[in-house]
C-alpha cells in the first residue's frame, strides 16, 4: 500500500512505549510502530456475533438427553461461557444466540448477558432448519456491517479482532478461519491457493495427500452472504453458501496456531476435558 513521508513531534515520554511493540517482525521499526498504533485506534472493529447452538447434539448423546452440547461442562464451565469469554475479550459485545433442543437452559444460565459482560439476545428454533436458513432472520441485528458466525461447540484460542483485520484485508464477501489437524480424514479439507479457498473435499480418504487444513467453525460474513441463502427448510452454510462463495472468488482462509476443539463426539469430549487449558 502506497505511503506518504511526514514530519511528526511527540511527547518524550511516549517514544519508549512506542519502542516496546517493536519486535523486528511483526512490528519492524518506530514508523511501522506508530502506524500499527494509529490502525489500532481508528480501524473498524467487529463487534457483533451469532452463535448457533440450537442442534440436538444426537452424536454426544446420552449427554445431550439432558442439556444442550453447548452446556456441556469443561473445568466446571460450559463450552458456551468459555464462547462468550472469546467474544468479550475481543470487544465482540452484541451477541444473539440460536436457541432449540433444551434452550431454556441455555437462557437460564446466560439471560441477557450483563453478568458476563455481553449483551445477549435469542432466536428460538422451533425445528431444525440448518446452520444457513438462520441467518435469513438476523438481517436487522447485523445493521449492515461484517459479522462474526461461530458454532456453539468450539473451543478455540484465536484472536478474532485479527481475524477481522485479515477479512478487511482482502475485501471480498466472507472469511473461515482455519485449523491444522493431524488426521483430517473425518473433517473437511479445505483447498486453498494462496488465501483464496477454492473448495473443500469432505471426510478425505486417510491415504489421499491433502491439506491438513480444516474449517474451525468460525466464520466472518459480510451481509451480503444471507443473500446467498437458499429458499428452502433446511440449508446448511458448508454445503448450500460456502461452497458457491467459493466458485465466486468470494471465500478467504485464515489459519491460527493456537489450540481448537470441535466437540462433536464423546471422544474429542474426553480429550477437551484432559487438554484444554482452563
Amino acid at each position: 500500500m502506497e505511503r506518504k513521508r511526514l514530519t511528526i513531534t511527540l511527547r518524550k515520554d511516549l517514544l519508549p512505549q512506542v519502542d516496546e511493540i517493536i519486535d523486528g517482525a511483526k512490528i519492524r521499526n518506530r514508523s511501522h510502530a506508530i502506524e500499527y498504533l494509529l490502525l489500532q485506534s481508528l480501524r473498524p472493529r467487529l463487534s457483533r456475533a451469532f452463535i448457533l447452538a440450537g442442534g440436538e447434539g444426537i452424536k454426544m448423546r446420552p449427554f445431550t438427553y439432558e442439556m444442550p452440547k453447548s452446556m456441556l461442562p469443561v473445568h466446571n464451565r460450559p463450552i458456551l461461557e468459555y464462547i462468550i469469554d472469546l467474544l468479550r475479550n475481543n470487544e465482540i459485545r452484541e451477541i444473539i444466540i440460536l436457541v432449540g433442543h433444551l434452550g431454556e437452559k441455555i437462557k437460564n444460565h446466560f439471560g441477557d448477558g450483563t453478568k458476563f459482560g455481553v449483551k445477549i439476545s435469542y432466536l428460538e428454533e422451533k425445528k431444525a432448519e440448518g446452520t444457513a436458513k438462520p441467518l435469513l432472520k438476523i438481517k436487522k441485528f447485523v445493521r449492515n456491517q461484517p459479522f462474526l458466525v461461530i458454532y456453539g461447540d468450539i473451543l478455540a484460542e484465536i484472536n478474532l479482532q485479527e481475524f477481522f483485520d485479515f477479512h478487511q484485508g482482502h475485501g471480498n464477501l466472507a472469511s473461515v478461519a482455519l485449523s491444522s489437524v493431524a488426521e483430517p480424514s473425518s473433517y473437511g479439507v479445505v483447498k486453498l491457493r494462496g488465501d483464496k479457498i477454492l473448495g473443500f473435499e469432505e471426510k478425505p480418504k486417510k491415504n489421499q495427500k491433502l491439506s491438513r487444513l480444516v474449517s474451525a467453525g468460525i466464520y466472518i460474513l459480510n451481509p451480503k452472504v444471507i443473500n446467498y441463502v437458499p429458499n428452502k427448510a433446511y440449508s446448511m452454510l458448508e454445503e448450500d453458501v460456502l461452497p458457491q462463495l467459493a466458485r465466486e472468488s468470494q471465500l478467504f482462509g485464515w489459519p491460527f496456531e493456537g489450540q481448537w476443539f470441535d466437540v462433536g463426539t464423546p471422544e474429542i469430549y474426553e480429550r477437551v476435558l484432559k487438554e484444554w487449558k482452563k
